[in-house]
């Protein structure tokens, strides 16, 4: 579909942001590019500013949903646990090597909703697994690397249900150039700008060491322990590697790591989860001692049950985020169906694999050292919203006094 004017400049504009603020490329450096089909325009954008800043090799890699159902509908029971391993540990060669990574979403949230839950779990188990050897480079922050959005019909379709087609994928393409900071003279210097208030934010709390997060609202009474030795972190940061980039472009959270054992409590997911085509809605859940003991949903709760039993981690957090209710994502109104959106409209936890540049000194620390830490391991790191207007959030400290954090949703006086 056709792009406005006005649109292919500020697409132009989101492929030079997703280059220089977000993956940050090096001179020399290879930069690996997932994409749906539909993104081939923001693709070549991309590959001519990034050979412009010094890349040395833009190298591609396509998905295309029509292909991926063909395996839903069509592929052997018998195959289903198959995959591309050699693609991944393909990419995680290239990662180990210097490449940085970069990868474009903007599927159909719903692609799978209609397909069996086991094979859904079954092929989705499949690929976190042969996924693991890249996934590692990229939680432990080793590597630069950025996600941005395409505006797929298929996706705006869901985002605008009953717009015609055009109309619709014209509306989403505003809303990801708002979101994304593009729509201003100077968009670097607008990402510089608000880089530097999200570290102030996360260097407060840094300062601060709580203890734990206690969120409380409808439905909601959880508390979520923090690692030992957590950081947090939000926006721009270094990699290993040494490249200052933003991995999430749009980003408005600052997140940590929870301490694996020590969550407890009830919480209900205050905006709906899309994982991998399929929609799993009124996430409902309870923890004891850092592990997910019951859950329940009003739709997908097939699907989340087979996550939840992906591995022993996959039960237990690696992330918790706070963003406030009024962040430009969600003062849109907009439920994009994505997550790389609606995580930044709202408060959220992660389950499954933690980030480790959220703790300090992991240079120094083995994988034992880190699990003994709080910080957890899984095959899967999947985010889903607790936050809005209706939730508060108390810091408590080592000896068990009480801050304010968040009222309705909101920082209450803190950077």
């Amino acid at each position: 579909m056709a792009l406005s004017p006005r649109h292919e400049h500020l697409l132009d504009r989101l492929a030079e942001v997703a280059v220089r603020v977000g993956v940050n490329i090096a001179h020399g450096q290879q930069l690996l590019i997932t994409a749906p089909l539909d993104a081939v325009p923001l693709v070549r954008r991309i590959a001519e500013h990034a050979y412009r800043a010094g890349a040395s090799l833009v190298t591609p890699f396509y998905s295309d949903d029509v292909t991926t159902l063909a395996r839903f509908h069509h592929a052997a029971d018998d195959t289903l646990d198959t995959a591309a391993d050699w693609l991944h540990e393909g990419m995680a060669s290239a990662y180990r090597k210097g490449a940085a990574r970069m990868a474009i979403t903007g599927g159909n949230p719903v692609l799978l909703a209609n397909e069996d839950a086991e094979r859904v779990s079954r092929i989705g188990r499949a690929a976190s697994k042969a996924g693991r050897p890249a996934m590692e480079l990229i939680t432990r922050f080793a590597i630069n690397w950025n996600i941005v959005a395409f505006a797929t019909p298929a996706w705006a379709a869901q985002v605008f249900p009953g717009v015609p087609e055009e109309e619709a994928v014209s509306r989403l393409w505003d809303a990801i150039f708002q979101a994304s900071r593009v729509m201003v003279d100077d968009p670097v210097a607008e990402w510089k700008a608000h880089n530097a208030h999200l570290h102030k934010r996360a260097t407060w709390l840094n300062e601060k060491r709580f203890a734990a997060l206690h969120f409380t609202g409808p439905d909601t009474d959880l508390t979520v322990g923090l690692a030992d030795g957590h950081a947090w972190a939000g926006g721009a940061e270094p990699a290993g590697n040494g490249i200052v980039c933003n991995p999430n472009i749009p980003t408005e959270e600052v997140f940590t790591t929870p301490h694996a054992r020590k969550v407890s409590g009830t919480v209900r997911a205050t905006k709906p989860l899309f994982h991998q085509g399929t929609l799993i809605d009124d996430i409902a859940v309870r923890f004891e001692e850092g592990r997910i003991v019951e859950a329940h949903a009003s739709s997908g709760l097939d699907v989340l049950n087979r996550i939840l039993d992906t591995d022993e981690g996959a039960r237990r957090l690696g992330e918790v985020a706070l963003v406030p209710a009024s962040s430009p994502i969600s003062a849109s109104g907009i439920l994009f169906r994505n997550t790389l959106f609606d995580e930044n409209a709202a408060s959220h936890i992660a389950l499954g694999q933690s980030y480790a540049k959220c703790m300090l000194d992991t240079d120094s620390l083995t994988e034992a050292h880190l699990a003994e830490q709080g910080a957890n391991t899984s095959f899967i790191h999947i985010d889903w919203m607790i936050g809005s207007s209706k939730i508060d959030v108390d810091a408590i400290n080592h000896d068990g006094t009480r801050e304010p954090l968040m009222r309705q949703g909101e920082w209450s006086n803190q950077p």
